[in-house]
């Protein structure tokens, strides 16, 4: 029965995810008005989601109900982050269309919020690797190891995505006839 039902939530994972992804996209290309943006934002969001179930799989680590809510907590914070960023860097970009000074801005201002908001997040997590039920201390140690992982893609990958592949050229231009 047991088996049964972690068959059943493993099923329900994997559909559940391309889903989120999806819908992610579509959210994303509506908000932010652009495909390339989007694409961006969706890389910087599942790359966590990668990193921790590599783990998960490299330490022969299993999925059960309190492994596998960890893909949606990583989801839910790395949104709210990757959405506050990109915002943040837009409204930077249009004051000189620079994007490196647009980035150091960004980080600057919503990157220490980012950073702290991740840093508490982290801390009470911790907490849990002091219980003593091992699916506990899994859950913690795993989402410690996400929030880390998803400021790390937040905070590095996607302004580094975002200067490598410049998604605002069309705001610059725009700006130079007017």
């Amino acid at each position: 029965l047991y088996n049964n039902m972690l068959q059943s939530l493993f099923d329900s994972q994997v559909s559940t995810l391309g889903f989120t992804i999806l819908v992610l996209f579509i959210m994303f290309l509506i908000l932010f008005k652009s495909i390339k943006v989007a694409l961006i934002a969706l890389i910087s969001n599942i790359i966590p989601i990668s990193v921790i179930f590599g783990i998960m799989g490299w330490l022969n680590i299993p999925l059960d109900v309190m492994t596998i809510t960890i893909a949606a907590i990583a989801i839910g914070i790395g949104v709210d982050d990757t959405i506050h960023f990109i915002h943040r860097f837009k409204e930077e970009f249009k004051k000189d269309h620079n994007y490196v000074n647009s980035m150091r801005r960004s980080h600057e201002s919503i990157g220490y919020a980012m950073y702290y908001t991740s840093l508490v997040i982290i801390m009470g997590f911790s907490i849990l690797v002091l219980s003593n039920l091992i699916p506990t201390i899994y859950f913690g140690l795993l989402t410690v190891i996400t929030m880390i992982t998803v400021l790390i893609a937040n905070l590095l990958l996607l302004p580094r995505l975002i200067l490598i592949f410049k998604p605002y050229e069309k705001l610059k231009d725009k700006n130079k006839w007017m």
